[in-house]
């Protein structure tokens, strides 16, 4: 099973932890590794390495992420973990949670979101918890588990697990509560302590959807999600001992929230507006105007990151908002060509060069405009089409695949 789990760690990928040992190394060795943790974890002499503290800023630059990178040999041990215990507690979880479960997606989850507006309850409870991870309390999460799991040496390695340290500037740092965000079994450890917010939810006879500790709750009225909110506050703050984020959390209508980065308008699925903004930024971040990057390069690195993002986000109903990102993306490079010819007598030449009459070629050249403005004009967009993009490379995500498409503006407006 050691052998199993470092499967799915190499899998996985990740960066090393605090002692440098990365996947390629321990799999080198991997008879020896594997040896040496199974006499440990015999004779209960297994003891996990602290982990290393990661800082991921935050969308928007509203704060950091604490995420923390364990050692190599202690991910294959939590791998096996989630194994043992995935099947124990996995059946056992309510439908309504679709976060880091097998067989269940974010897409599962936005579609039930989806049912539930259109079948009239159109008023969302958005309860954001904060720093989830970081407060699980760890002696409420193992009597938890012991409801389940008669077994105390797999008790006491998750206690091992969770009480680890974090080494963080060459110091190491006691974890008294919370579980580690990047660790193989957190997001088992954190469905069990949800479960019973699940389990409560249920017995009210409220619809919901959660996805890990982003939870949305569903009404038919303003005036019932108020209570609704008010109750599953307290029952979130006095029972589950976690603090509810009322700056983030809200009541609303379902097009004025955001769910895993989605929102539902008239009973169809929209990309947020959020989501939208974060996208367009990352455009920007990736065609800069002044680069010495080859455009071939650059297309590379958008196609990496666009190939993704598209692809989660094809769940989308509103063509318009694909096709908007695509549009930003020529502009943005068409502007760049434009810069890197400089003087206007070469705009001419390149512009004549693929196909512009010399009168159009004049007019864009002599302008008077910048290349921004000049990206968008008749004479740059008829020398470089859509098509040449494609041709060269750049990565378009076909519309007439994605089902269910709706014409609409792609920007939405989320309070």
């Amino acid at each position: 099973m050691l052998k199993q789990g470092f499967k799915a760690v190499k899998r996985n990928g990740g960066s090393p932890g605090i002692d440098g040992i990365t996947t390629g190394d321990f799999g080198a060795r991997l008879e020896e590794e594997i040896a040496l943790l199974k006499a440990e974890l015999e004779s209960w002499s297994y003891t996990p390495q602290p982990v290393r503290r990661v800082e991921i800023p935050k969308p928007g630059g509203k704060g950091v992420r604490l995420l923390g990178v364990p050692c190599v040999r202690d991910r294959v041990v939590q791998a096996v973990l989630v194994i043992l215990l995935e099947p124990i507690f996995d059946p056992g979880f309510s439908g309504h949670s679709y976060g880091f479960r097998p067989g269940k997606s974010q897409r599962q989850a936005v579609e039930s979101a989806r049912r539930i507006v259109t079948s009239g309850k159109e008023y969302i409870v958005d309860i954001d918890l904060s720093k989830f991870f970081d407060r699980i309390s760890h002696d409420r999460l193992i009597e938890r588990m012991k409801t389940k799991v008669e077994d105390k040496r797999i008790l006491r390695l998750v206690g091992l697990t969770l009480r680890s340290g974090v080494m963080t500037n060459g110091s190491i740092l006691p974890t008294m509560e919370g579980t580690t965000q990047g660790s193989p079994l957190s997001p088992l450890l954190s469905n069990i302590v949800l479960d019973e917010l699940d389990k409560e939810l249920e017995k009210r006879g409220l619809e919901f959807c959660r996805f890990a500790d982003d939870c949305n709750i569903f009404t038919g009225s303003a005036k019932a999600s108020e209570r609704v909110m008010r109750k599953v506050t307290t029952f979130i703050e006095r029972r589950l001992k976690l603090i509810v984020n009322q700056e983030k959390s809200k009541v609303a209508r379902s097009e004025n929230v955001k769910f895993l980065g989605m929102t539902i308008i008239d009973g169809t699925i929209a990309i947020s507006a959020v989501s939208m903004t974060r996208a367009m930024d990352k455009v920007k971040e990736l065609t800069p105007r002044r680069t010495h990057l080859p455009i071939e390069q650059s297309i590379g690195q958008i196609n990496r990151w666009y190939r993704g993002w598209s692809e989660y986000y094809s769940m989308t109903q509103y063509p318009s908002q694909l096709a908007a990102i695509e549009a930003h993306i020529r502009r943005r490079l068409r502007a760049r060509l434009v810069s890197q010819m400089k003087r206007p007598r070469t705009v001419v030449s390149k512009l004549m060069d693929k196909g512009v009459s010399r009168r159009l070629a004049y007019s864009t050249a002599y302008s008077n405009r910048r290349s921004w403005a000049m990206s968008h004009s008749p004479g740059v967009e008829r020398a470089y089409p859509n098509i040449w993009f494609a041709n060269n490379g750049l990565f378009i995500r076909s519309l007439s695949r994605l089902p269910h498409w709706k014409s609409v503006s792609c920007w939405i407006k989320i309070s």
